[in-house]
C-alpha cells in the first residue's frame, strides 16, 4: 500500500464522482470527513463511506465527523436523534457534578453508537474552548461550560465515551479558541491576551487532555506570542504552546484551510500550515480545484508526522459490549425534566 499525504478530504455530495474517485486514488489522503452535504439516507452513508475508503485502497482509513449536538450535529433526526448543545451538559454538571460527567459520558457513547453503524471512525469533538465574557459565538454554547475545570473535566468524559464505543476524539480548537469575538469562518480573530492570562484558563482544558492522539488547531492570532500568523499557520504558536507548554504530541490537524480567517489562496495555506509544523491539512468542502491545489504541496507523511499518524490509527479499540437501548434511555431520562 502506497504512503498516504498529509491532508484530510470531503467530497461533493452523497456519492463519489469519477474525478473524485481517481483524485483519491492518485493523491491517497489520509483521512476523509463528512458533512451535511453527504448526508442523505442510512445505506447512503455506509456506501460513501466504504467508497472512500475503497478508492485509496485503506479498509480502515479514520473518517471523521462534527458529531457534536446542538447546532454542530451532521447527522440529524430521523437518523439519528437530535443530541443537546454543549452549554446543556454543563447545566447539568452545574447542578449536579457526578451525574453531569454521566451526561457527557453518555453523550459520546451514543455518538459512538450512531456512527460506528456508518463506519464513521472519528468525531471531531470534544469542544475544550473555554469562551471569555462579550466573546463571538460561534463556540457559544457548544462550550460545556466558562471555567477551565468545567471544560476539561466535561470534555474527558464525552472523549471517554467516545473511546468506548471504538471511535476517537479530536480535541478543537486548540490552544484555545474561546477569546474570539468574530467569526474565523469569516475573519480571523486576534486576541492579545497575555500568556499568563491564556496558561491559567484557555490552555489548561488542553494541558489536562494533552495525552489523546489528535487535535484540531485554531485559526487564531494570539498577538502576545505570534502577531503576524494565526495558530494554524505559526511555527511560533505550534512550537513553544502546543508543543512546548501544552505539551501535546499528538497528531495535529488544522481547522478548515477553507476558512476566511487565513490568508491567501489554497496553495499558500497549505503550504503555511505544513511550514508551521501542523501534521494533517483539513480540507472540508469537496471543491476539486482546491483540493488539488493542496494536494500538490503537502508531502507524503513521514518522520514525526508519520509516527504520530500510526499512533492515532493503532489508538482505535473495539467497542465495549454495552447496551444501547439502555444508555438511550439514561441519557434521555437525564434530559427530559430540563
Amino acid at each position: 500500500m502506497s504512503e498516504s499525504k498529509a491532508f484530510i478530504s470531503g467530497c461533493k455530495g452523497l456519492s463519489l464522482n469519477e474525478d473524485e474517485r481517481q483524485f483519491f486514488a492518485g493523491e491517497r489522503p489520509w483521512g476523509f470527513i463528512l458533512f451535511g452535504r453527504n448526508i442523505g439516507e442510512e445505506q447512503q452513508i455506509s456506501d460513501l463511506v466504504a467508497s472512500l475508503r475503497d478508492s485509496i485502497g485503506n479498509p480502515n482509513a479514520p473518517v471523521l465527523i462534527d458529531q457534536e449536538g446542538g447546532r454542530v450535529q451532521r447527522i440529524r433526526p430521523p437518523l439519528v436523534q437530535q443530541y443537546p448543545n454543549g452549554a446543556a451538559i454543563g447545566e447539568i454538571y452545574r447542578r449536579d457534578r457526578e451525574l453531569g460527567l454521566r451526561a457527557a459520558w453518555l453523550m459520546g457513547r451514543l455518538h459512538a453508537f450512531d456512527l460506528m453503524r456508518f463506519g464513521i471512525t472519528v468525531d471531531c469533538l470534544p469542544v475544550l474552548d473555554v469562551p471569555v465574557p462579550g466573546s463571538h459565538d460561534v463556540i457559544g454554547n457548544r462550550a460545556y461550560g466558562h471555567d477551565p475545570e468545567t471544560v476539561t473535566a466535561i470534555g474527558r468524559a464525552m472523549g471517554e465515551g467516545l473511546k468506548a464505543g471504538g471511535m476517537l476524539p479530536v480535541m478543537k480548537h486548540m490552544p484555545g479558541h474561546g477569546r474570539t469575538f468574530v467569526d474565523s469562518h469569516h475573519n480571523l480573530p486576534v486576541v492579545s491576551a497575555t500568556f499568563d492570562e491564556l496558561a491559567v484558563n484557555d490552555f489548561l482544558p488542553f494541558v489536562a487532555m494533552k495525552d489523546e492522539v489528535m487535535a484540531m488547531s485554531a485559526h487564531m492570532v494570539f498577538t502576545t506570542i505570534d502577531p503576524d500568523n494565526p495558530a494554524t499557520t505559526s511555527e511560533k504558536v505550534v512550537r513553544e504552546i502546543i508543543r512546548g507548554h501544552i505539551g501535546f504530541d499528538g497528531l495535529l490537524m488544522s481547522d478548515d484551510v477553507s476558512m476566511n480567517a487565513l490568508a491567501g489562496d489554497m496553495t499558500t495555506r497549505a503550504r503555511n500550515i505544513i511550514a508551521a509544523g501542523l501534521d494533517l491539512v483539513l480540507h472540508c468542502h469537496g471543491i476539486m480545484e482546491e483540493m488539488k491545489a493542496v494536494a500538490d504541496v503537502v508531502p507524503v507523511l513521514a518522520g514525526e508526522s508519520l509516527r504520530r499518524a500510526k499512533a492515532a490509527e493503532a489508538a482505535f479499540r473495539a467497542p465495549d459490549n454495552a447496551n444501547e437501548s439502555d444508555l438511550r434511555t439514561e441519557f434521555n431520562g437525564l434530559f427530559a425534566t430540563v
